[in-house]
């Protein structure tokens, strides 16, 4: 198909398509320059586009739906230490640090549980 024949199948203004493929939602013709010529699968998908927009969505979103599942890998779990510095306050610190920086660390949040310890529970201390 033509993009003019495209537009025409699919309702859409030629102008909208080149957008839709400048913005990574549709991909390019299968043949470029005078020639260009598009398939099923492009009109399948500026249906599916389409059907999106009537059911209020953004390009955004959109654009993400269609790129499918992510290929990301997810983020490596990690060990964390908790010290409860006071009844209202949780310092949360990444464990696997080495031993010189837990040392660091621990005599950071040391620190910090004498500075804001509770008046009267300092006192006693």
């Amino acid at each position: 198909m033509t993009l003019a024949e495209i537009a025409e199948a699919t309702d859409l203004p030629a102008r909208t398509i080149r957008f839709y493929i400048a913005r990574g939602l549709l991909d390019g013709p299968v043949k470029s320059g005078r020639a260009a010529a598009y398939t099923a699968q492009h009109v399948a998908r500026l249906e599916r586009i389409k059907r999106f927009q009537t059911a209020g969505r953004t390009l955004s979103e959109i654009a993400r739906l269609l790129s499918g599942p992510s290929r990301e890998e997810p983020a490596a779990a990690t060990a964390w230490w908790q010290h409860a510095v006071a009844d209202d306050i949780i310092v949360w610190v990444r464990a696997g640090a080495s031993p010189w920086r837990a040392k660091q660390i621990r005599q950071a949040v040391e620190e910090f549980a004498r500075r804001v310890r509770p008046e009267k529970e300092s006192e006693t201390t």
